[in-house]
């Protein structure tokens, strides 16, 4: 269990809280006021998410505490940690991917909670509608243009069978398989899903299925990226191209194309939110959020995995890109 002072211009913050939450009753462990942040598993993606929420506090100007807790992908843990915030009094809680996010919205009481890299906040229960939150609850989807990214992994690795990897004990996992059914079909390609529910399974499930398909597709599915080096190793070793929908992941190579929003900026979207609650909006007034505009999403081709796989990136991508991988090296480029 591990706790982050931040210490940055005090007074704004106290005004905020009084009404939330007597300081006197964190006094034992603070006198600032408590955040609490829960991830589901440590990842590059979800890393980036946590560290955009406390930069956009420190930009703020707000002083508080942050309390970091990582449920090392056990749902267990993440209701224990819920109990935590609760018994420290944290006047707001943020919930990093769906099984964290449901444990802290299912055990917190009088606590506000705001969701960040939630595929189907709806499906999860956490909102009933898009509009607008759901009592202490609201927050940041992470949907991904899912038909749109077959779309370009058909044009560029002439697919004609797709192999999908998903965790099939995630609310978020079982949404996304069916996008990716409904683009399979409209752009006629085969199908070939894998479950799996541990990270464990993640290189055994990736050889099954290698020599029936022409290439591999994982969505934000974060048992996956717990594993994404296993499977990364698998793909390079038999020569099938890799699409992630998540390019903070895949900036030390591996992944053929990589498309998907920056989680850092989504981390700074939470935080506005986030603050915004601390500020006197209530989480049931306010819409899940979405990345739409296009300096939110990044494109990442790595093009020693490209040639490796015998296949060519064509200019009409690569005019595209933010970042390009050969011979080894990471270059991000200005467009």
């Amino acid at each position: 269990m591990r706790k982050i002072v931040l210490t940055f211009g005090a007074a704004v913050l106290l005004a905020v809280f009084i009404p939330l939450v007597s300081l006197a009753s964190c006094a034992k462990k603070s006198d600032k006021p408590i955040i609490g942040i829960s991830k589901i598993v440590a990842h590059p993606a979800l890393d980036a998410v946590e560290q955009g929420v406390q930069d956009e506090f420190v930009e703020a100007g707000l002083d508080v505490l942050f309390d970091l807790q990582n449920a090392n992908g056990d749902v267990n843990t993440a209701a224990q940690i819920a109990a935590q915030f609760q018994n420290e009094k944290a006047v707001l809680a943020i919930g990093i991917a769906t099984p964290v996010a449901v444990a802290l919205a299912s055990n917190l009481k009088g606590i506000p909670v705001v969701f960040a890299a939630v595929t189907d906040p709806v499906g999860a229960g956490l909102v009933d509608v898009l509009s607008n939150g759901k009592g202490n609850v609201t927050g940041m989807s992470d949907a991904i243009p899912v038909a749109a990214q077959i779309h370009m992994f058909k044009d560029i690795g002439n697919l004609k069978t797709l192999g999908y990897i998903y965790t099939s004990n995630e609310s978020n996992s079982i949404s996304a398989l069916a996008d990716v059914e409904n683009a399979c079909k409209s752009e006629g390609i085969n199908l070939v899903a894998q479950a799996i529910s541990t990270s464990s399974e993640v290189r055994q499930a990736v050889e099954a299925i290698a020599g029936r398909v022409d290439g591999i597709y994982i969505t934000t599915d974060n048992t996956i990226y717990s594993a994404l080096p296993s499977l990364i190793e698998v793909c390079h070793r038999v020569k099938k191209p890799l699409f992630s929908a998540d390019v903070t992941s895949c900036k030390e190579g591996g992944a053929m194309i990589a498309q998907g929003f920056s989680y850092y900026k989504a981390g700074r979207a939470t935080g506005k939110m986030a603050i915004q609650i601390l500020n006197g909006a209530s989480p049931e007034e306010i819409a899940v959020r979405f990345l739409t505009e296009p300096d939110e999403f990044d494109l990442l081709f790595d093009l020693d995995e490209a040639k490796n796989c015998g296949l060519v990136i064509p200019d009409k991508y690569l005019d595209m890109a933010n970042f390009v991988i050969q011979n080894g090296v990471l270059t991000e480029i200005e467009n």
